[in-house]
């Protein structure tokens, strides 16, 4: 009967996706250094689970498949430790065992470490064994540790690139279907405001005329912001393009954007920002957009009025960008999570989906620079960017 632990052990093991696949070459590469390292004719990386015990790299012999109660390392994984056996005929643990007895194997020496998950989950061992009895000096053993770490390094990369790949294919969906959702009213929208700066009407209310081309200006600028933002999820956060951008003009002109949204806020955004980048203009505009919009937001929420002030440091070869506001602030414990796609929390009380900053990061890391959070000067919160400079980034090409 399974156990709560061996339950636990194959949903992990599930996760890696490692059973039943061919033998992988740095899997191998490890298995190879681990018996030229102990000086025996043969090492395996065992996976155990429930069942069975899978052999999933080897050297010495061909990786093959056996009931977890004839395997050596499923009896040694209930103490998850390094272990050297000189001879296993007189270990009480494996006297009896198929692979000592000349059923499966004639094994003499073995040695062990356990493959223990970030998670502190054991899900098998590095193993090596022979047919002559042996020892293993202090430095070895060590040596084995150390393999035992780097195959759940490797099978730990592995998962990650595969949720990363995965998280990529989702958000691109997510993206088309925003980016319908949004562009079918927002066509409408463009057609009522062609529509009215066409009318004679026009011609007798100036002010309306210029309200009505801001109108417009806009509904282009968003246009090309959601075609953007969909190739820029749809490539996995590669840029389309890079080019020397102006952020001072491409924070005002976000700010305009935010004007209506945020008026009845009574925010104030003041931009002081004269820095030259290198990078994708639309991009960093709707970076910049969801920056501004965060800070007016949570700052009104918290029932202030928002002043927002957008300025930047030169550093060597880079502009670090910095959006301060007066709002609540964010705790230091939960600076991290703000960042992951769709955190939410509860006690925030503000509506919306939580993409912004998660959408941030993959803008400014697309552009090779770094993003985070700290407490504004005067209270509340700073948002800050590093980017690349214009000039150290042509540079640089």
């Amino acid at each position: 009967m399974s156990t709560a632990e061996d339950v636990a052990r194959r949903a992990v093991v599930d996760q890696y996706r490692i059973v039943g696949e061919p033998p992988e070459a740095d899997l191998e590469g490890i298995v190879r250094l681990a018996a030229t390292l102990c000086g025996v004719s043969t090492a395996v990386i065992n996976i155990i689970d429930d069942r069975s015990q899978h052999q999933i790299a080897a050297v010495g012999l061909e990786p093959a498949v056996c009931s977890r109660e004839d395997s050596m390392c499923a009896v040694v994984i209930r103490r998850p430790e390094h272990v050297v056996v000189p001879d296993a005929r007189e270990d009480a643990r494996f006297a009896a065992n198929p692979f000592v007895t000349g059923e499966i194997a004639r094994v003499r020496f073995y040695a062990s470490s356990p493959l223990v998950t970030p998670s502190g989950v054991v899900i098998g061992t590095l193993c090596v064994f022979d047919e002559d009895t042996g020892e293993l000096p202090p430095d070895v053993s060590e040596a084995m540790d150390l393999l035992a770490r780097q195959v759940i390094d490797v099978l730990e990369l592995r998962r990650m690139t595969r949720a990363l790949g995965e998280a990529n294919a989702q958000l691109a969906r997510f993206a088309g279907q925003v980016s319908h959702d949004l562009r079918n009213p927002l066509t409408a929208l463009s057609g009522f405001l062609e529509l009215a700066a066409d009318s004679p009407e026009m011609a007798r209310a100036p002010q309306v005329a210029r309200a009505v081309s801001r109108a417009e200006s806009a509904a282009e600028r968003m246009t090309a912001m959601i075609a953007d933002l969909l190739a820029f999820a749809r490539a996995g956060g590669a840029l389309p393009r890079l080019a020397d951008v102006d952020l001072g003009a491409v924070a005002l002109a976000a700010r305009d954007d935010l004007d209506a949204a945020t008026h009845a806020t009574h925010a104030r955004i003041e931009v002081d920002l004269d820095a030259r980048v290198r990078g994708d203009a639309t991009l960093l505009g709707a970076l910049l957009q969801n920056l501004l919009a965060n800070a007016v937001k949570f700052t009104a929420a918290a029932g202030r009025e928002p002043r927002v002030r957008v300025h930047a440091e030169q550093l060597a070869g880079a502009w670090r960008v910095l959006v301060d506001d007066n709002g609540p602030g964010i705790p230091e414990t939960r600076r991290d999570d703000v960042f992951a796609l769709l955190h939410r929390a509860a006690s925030d009380g503000v509506p919306g989906l939580g993409i912004g900053l998660s959408t941030c990061q993959r803008i400014v890391q697309a552009h090779g620079g770094h993003i985070g959070i700290d407490d504004a000067p005067g209270g509340g919160a700073r948002v800050w960017v590093v980017l690349p400079a214009a000039d150290t980034a042509r540079a640089a090409a």
